[in-house]
């Protein structure tokens, strides 16, 4: 069951991916993100309340947990990676934002009390970012447009601070009302960004544009939610980490059954390279996770 819901969720958190390559080419994209998170954080609260725990932030760290979601995760994110991805691939955004726990790991020490990387680890770290760099492939014809990787890296690079910065406060506030709340806002800062930008608020939304939303509201948004919730409980932070794995996976599995898109050989080399740098880095938590997942196997073998 633990199988079936760990490919689960890097099948809806990578399949958000293709769904925004698409939705971007229907709705403004500010706009897009802004009313997907209008939608899920109505949602998200809801599911606080029902699950009765403390959903209204009271406290300094709470308020300082919601701004950092609503921020660096939800706004930066998510207005760099959808402007982003009007040029780039579902799966290409989909590796780049995969080397998320290496930013991390890099920014860390600067930004929290932790100790220096390791050696290997920052081998981890130049292995990754070349992968970024192979995986837009930038000398084919098909190659990746570099302001569109970069702003897709500025959203990866968002999300990392957007972590850390969680990890300097305490929050008393329920996971599932801080990420409701940080929703809610970081959407009303996306119709600020949409209107700065310009962007028209009137759309003839099409089939496809109300599929991809309705997709990512419901998929990614919540149940994916409630599936990493579960997963957290049931095998823990660093096993339910490798889902990350997946992702880039599960985006290219389903933008080849939808669009007919094949990588060339050199994204695949990044994508490799992407995945290996985050093994390098990661490499005392997947061993935890290999630790954990071989005793589970033994324990259920007669």
């Amino acid at each position: 069951m633990t199988g079936m819901i760990f490919v689960l969720l890097a099948t809806l958190w990578g399949g958000s991916f293709v769904a925004i390559e698409a939705g971007v080419k229907e709705w403004p994209p500010l706009l897009f993100a802004a009313i997907r998170y209008d939608l899920a954080g109505a949602v998200v609260l809801a599911v606080a309340v029902v699950r009765r725990g403390r959903v209204l932030p009271r406290t300094r760290g709470d308020l300082a947990a919601v701004a950092s979601v609503a921020v660096f995760v939800i706004f930066a994110h998510h207005a760099l990676l959808y402007v982003g991805q009007g040029t780039v691939p579902g799966p290409v955004a989909s590796a780049v934002v995969a080397l998320s726990p290496v930013v991390t790991a890099l920014l860390a020490p600067a930004l929290l009390d932790a100790g220096r990387l390791a050696p290997i680890q920052y081998v981890g770290v130049a292995v990754g970012f070349l992968g970024v760099v192979a995986v837009t492939d930038p000398g084919s014809a098909g190659g990746i447009p570099a302001t569109g990787t970069l702003l897709v890296f500025g959203a990866t690079v968002a999300f990392a601070l957007g972590t850390i910065l969680l990890r300097r406060v305490r929050p008393t506030i329920s996971a599932a009302g801080l990420q409701g709340w940080g929703m809610v806002t970081g959407a009303v800062l996306l119709h600020g960004g949409s209107l700065a930008l310009g962007e028209s608020q009137t759309v003839a939304v099409s089939p496809i544009g109300l599929a991809t939303l309705g997709f990512l509201v419901v998929g990614p948004g919540v149940i994916a939610f409630v599936l990493y919730f579960r997963l957290l409980d049931s095998v823990g932070a660093t096993r339910t980490m490798l889902v990350g794995y997946l992702e880039p996976i599960a985006a290219a599995g389903l933008s080849f059954a939808l669009f007919g898109y094949v990588p060339t050989d050199g994204a695949v080399v990044g994508f490799l390279l992407v995945l290996g740098g985050f093994a390098l880095v990661e490499g005392h938590a997947l061993r935890a996770a290999a630790g954990g997942a071989v005793g589970q196997l033994r324990a259920a073998l007669p």
